[in-house]
């Protein structure tokens, strides 16, 4: 089987290895999904392949790692960047599983392809998928929405920037200290996309509130994204802002 030429290999033994009970196996086909997708054809990679892998419940981290990283090069298989929005639910489902490493990858690929992705389609599609991670009942979605708001921010329309900036407050304060340590990472790259007026005030607001987080891991991951922020801020703005709680942790430091 090794020295048949990939092109040649047979695309319904591979689709059957994707339901197989041998992990390997699955592995395997997923690691496959280009040679699936061509001989498939766009169309068909759009309407079959792509929903079949949405409705798999696949329970392997391995397995599910692979097709997190598969489908965030997948554009060109489904028709390019106009069909770029049907590799969202997949890629939506890995968001949620338990496995960190998983949804991490998942995230990835969701930013390199909401990079790619017409702004209509980001309003319509990448946004909405966004805002239902933010509220999703489960803290693996919330934790995983946070590392999508600087794809998503720059292309909204006001109302929905205004919207956007009070989910990212909303998780900056969850009940999940997981979900607050995914705001605090993930805060400097959305700062880095926000208007200069709603930096001062609801940026540096949420950095307040993380930087006094009664998590002593929140907080130190906070206090790591000050060069970021320092980066966007106007030089008074940095005094007043970011160089209290500098000295108040080197304080803290010298006492431990």
């Amino acid at each position: 089987m090794a020295m048949i030429d990939e092109p040649l290999y047979p695309i319904a033994v591979l689709i059957d290895e994707l339901k197989n009970e041998d992990i390997q196996l699955r592995l395997n086909s997923i690691r496959k999904l280009s040679t699936i997708a061509r001989a498939l054809g766009e169309e068909r990679t759009r309407k079959e392949l792509i929903p079949f892998l949405s409705e798999n419940n696949d329970d392997d981290d391995e397995v599910l790692l692979a097709m997190a990283e598969e489908l965030g090069v997948f554009i060109p298989y489904v028709g390019g960047v106009e069909h770029a929005n049907v590799l969202l639910p997949p890629l939506e489902t890995l968001c949620i599983v338990e496995e960190t490493c998983v949804r991490d990858k998942a995230v990835e690929s969701l930013c390199r392809i909401g990079a790619q992705m017409r702004e209509q389609d980001l309003v319509e599609f990448f946004i909405p998928l966004l805002k239902r991670l933010a509220a999703g009942e489960w803290f693996t979605a919330r934790v995983s929405s946070c590392g999508l708001f600087h794809i998503a921010y720059p292309s909204a329309p006001e109302a929905l920037k205004t919207e956007l900036r009070a989910l990212y407050g909303q998780l900056c304060q969850d009940d999940m200290p997981m979900v607050r340590r995914s705001a605090a990472t993930n805060l400097g790259k959305f700062a880095a996309t926000v208007e200069a007026p709603h930096l001062k005030v609801d940026i540096m607001s949420m950095f307040d509130d993380l930087t006094r987080d009664d998590q002593d891991s929140v907080r130190l991951l906070a206090v790591e994204g000050c060069a970021a922020l320092g980066k966007l801020l106007e030089p008074q703005d940095c005094v007043a802002h970011i160089l209290p709680v500098i000295v108040n942790f080197s304080q803290v430091d010298h006492v431990l």
